[in-house]
This record gives C-alpha cells, sequence and structure tokens, in this order.
C-alpha cells in the first residue's frame, strides 16, 4: 500500500471570539491556510486534487458548499475541487484521515486537509437555534434518538461534568491543568515554538501573528473566581477550551507527489483510527479510542514521545491521561485549546500542525493526536516525524 506523508502544516493565530479575526469572512481566513501551503511548498497550485475542509457550524457565512468557498477565495485554480465535512470538534482531523486514506489508496497524490472556523461571525450552535427560534422543525435529534437513550437532548457540558464526576477530578484539579495550558503556551510564545506553524493573517488593523487568548497573568485565585458552567458544577469557563476563530491545513501526499515536485516529508502517517461510544458521556470515547489505535498500529504508549489531546474541557485530558497511565510532561507541552484555543472545525488540522513541528523541533519520532467529538465520537491519529 502507498505511504501518506505530510509535507508541510499550518495554522493562523487563534482569535479571541469577537477579536483580532472578527472582520474576516471566514472563507478568506480558509483561503489564508491554503495560500500558505502553495507558497510553503511552492507546488503548482494546480496539482492539488482535492482540499478537504472540516467546519462544525455550517451556517450563514460558513454555508453552501464552505469548503469550496475556501478555494475560491483562494489563489488555487478553479480546477481544484473541495468538500466540507462535519465530525464536529474532530472534523478536520477526520479531513486529514479522508485525506491520507485517498493517498493511500492511490487514486490521489495531493491532497490538502484544513479546517476552518469563525466563532464570531458563524456563532456556535446557530446552524440549530436559528431554526428553533424561527419554529422550524424539532431539532437534530427526533424522538426515536431522544427515547433510546432517555435524555432531552445531548450536551458537552452535561459530558464534561459527567467526565469530572466520574474520574474524581475537583474544581481544583481542572483549574490548575487549566493554569498549565496557559503556562505551557506562554513559555512557548516566548521561546518562539509557534513561529515555524503559525501563518500570519492580514487585518484592518495589520498582521495578526500571535494566538490571542493565552493568559500570561493566570493565576488560580482567577480562575476559581469564575462561577461554574451549571449551578453546583465544577466545570467553568476557565477550565473549558475558548471559543476561538482559526484557521489551518495540512497538505498529504504520495511519495510519486513528492518526487514530481521535489517535497521533503515532515512526517509519515502511520495510523488512522476512528471509534464511537456512549454519546450522552460523550467525550470519554478517546480513551478506548487510543487504546484500539495503539493496538493495530503496534505500537505501545510508551514508544509514543508526544501526545495532543484536545482540551475541551480539563476533565477530558485529565481523565484521558488517568486511564491510560500516561506521563503528562508528553501532553499538550505546547498548551492547548483551554490556553489557544478550540476553533471547532479548525482543530483537527490544528492540533496535527504543533504535533508535527513540535516533533521536529524536538528531534521526537512518534506523535499521538485524538480529540473527543459530538456524539461520542474519537479519532485517533498516529504519525513518525521524518
Amino acid at each position: 500500500m502507498p505511504e501518506a506523508y505530510i509535507v508541510e502544516a499550518v495554522r493562523t493565530p487563534g482569535a479571541k471570539r469577537k477579536g483580532a479575526l472578527a472582520g474576516i469572512h471566514p472563507a478568506d481566513l480558509g483561503a489564508t491556510v491554503l495560500n500558505a501551503l502553495v507558497d510553503r511548498t511552492g507546488i503548482d497550485p494546480a496539482a492539488v486534487e482535492d482540499v478537504i475542509v472540516g467546519c462544525v457550524t455550517q451556517a450563514g457565512e460558513q454555508a453552501f458548499a464552505f469548503g469550496r468557498n475556501m478555494v475560491m477565495a483562494s489563489r488555487l485554480p478553479d480546477s481544484v475541487p473541495a468538500v466540507t465535512i462535519d465530525r464536529q470538534c474532530g472534523s478536520s482531523q477526520q479531513a486529514l484521515h479522508f485525506a491520507a486514506q485517498a493517498v493511500m489508496s492511490g487514486t490521489q497524490d495531493i491532497v490538502i486537509a484544513a479546517g476552518a472556523e469563525s466563532m464570531t461571525r458563524v456563532p456556535m450552535l446557530s446552524n440549530m437555534t436559528l431554526h428553533s427560534q424561527a419554529g422550524m422543525g424539532e431539532g437534530p435529534w427526533s424522538r426515536a434518538i431522544r427515547n433510546r437513550y432517555g435524555v432531552s437532548g445531548f450536551s458537552q457540558f452535561h459530558g464534561a461534568q459527567a467526565m469530572a464526576d466520574k474520574y474524581g477530578f475537583s474544581r481544583e484539579d481542572m483549574d490548575a491543568f487549566a493554569l498549565e495550558s496557559h503556562r505551557r503556551a506562554v513559555s512557548a510564545i516566548e521561546t518562539g515554538a509557534f513561529s515555524r506553524e503559525i501563518v500570519p493573517v492580514a487585518t484592518e488593523t495589520g498582521l495578526f501573528t500571535q494566538d490571542e487568548g493565552v493568559r500570561f497573568d493566570a493565576s488560580m485565585a482567577a480562575m476559581a473566581a469564575v462561577k461554574p458552567i451549571a449551578e453546583g458544577g465544577t466545570i467553568t469557563a476557565a477550565n473549558a477550551s475558548q471559543m476561538t476563530d482559526g484557521a489551518s491545513a495540512v497538505m498529504v501526499v504520495s511519495e510519486a507527489g513528492m518526487k514530481r515536485f521535489g517535497l521533503k516529508p515532515l512526517a509519515r502517517i502511520h495510523s488512522l483510527t476512528v471509534t464511537a461510544g456512549d454519546p450522552v458521556i460523550m467525550l470519554e470515547e478517546p480513551i478506548p479510542a487510543t487504546r484500539k489505535a495503539l493496538a493495530r498500529s503496534g505500537l505501545r504508549l510508551d514508544d509514543i514521545d508526544l501526545f495532543e489531546v484536545n482540551e475541551a474541557f480539563a476533565s477530558v485530558p485529565l481523565a484521558w491521561m488517568k486511564a491510560l497511565d500516561v506521563d503528562p510532561a508528553r501532553l499538550n507541552v505546547n498548551g492547548g485549546a483551554i490556553a489557544l484555543g478550540h476553533p471547532l472545525g479548525a482543530s483537527g488540522t490544528k492540533l496535527m500542525t504543533t504535533l508535527v513541528h513540535t516533533l521536529h523541533a524536538r528531534g521526537q519520532k512518534w506523535g499521538l493526536q485524538t480529540m473527543c467529538e459530538g456524539g461520542g465520537i474519537a479519532n485517533v491519529t498516529i504519525i513518525e516525524a521524518l
């Protein structure tokens, strides 16, 4: 079977909701990373055979073939097709899987996996709430679904609290994890760890070059002052991911594609896994998904040098580490979504971008990425840095 290689990976800085990227149309935001891939690799843009784009809230400015709109906003020619997919928070990680599978099947040689999300201009859940407010339909979960699971709906906030309670994490445990996320992100910014992966975005006020949500003055005292999301709960905005605007993209190429354009691989895609489980607790699935991915890959946890586990809520990576007995020093070493933000559909290729460049910067070999996803799904991707 042909191998699939990552030859370039880029991301925009993450912007706060209603922050530095509020004035940028999401198609233009996505076009920024597509253009950067072509510029950095120097390939003929017409050689790109498909663009697979992850986006969660496909409404408004992110509706009507959003991936194709990103291509039309970019310098890629009209001949380059695109498709938009939704696997919730793992949308662009799944885009990467589809891109790799296309290359590994031998049907395509150069595919871009990307994601973009403007949580400012297309608010989270607006594709559902606007219909509800207009009295259109009964929502995404039919009566049969609600009866099957004994719930009136499904909530990531419920899942995050259920994870904290099941695995025994206190408010202080999660706040301490969140504080460490900010501290690691601050260190990464100050040492230039993100300089290779970030693509600046031109805005009306100048170039936007640095992740906006990182709190350089974060403290346990400040986090303790934040009210819980639910009465009596321990999940707060301080120990959860930030709503963020951003985009990211990865170019996946076959060996023939690399030879054609004289490209050097950054990483080989070693293993692709997706699993699903309980949609009510929802966020626990990265644990069994990781076990399955390792069993299929022939690797052990001890073989993996770095892990990227999306910090949707602090309870998720904390439970993942506890269940798998993973050293915290190998997890999200440059901070995670609590500090750097979670631009929903863009987070999958965003985390992969960070993982690839961090492995190279540290001279390490194996990386594993996973994240929880709506509906109780999880993707796992294992790469080998080259």
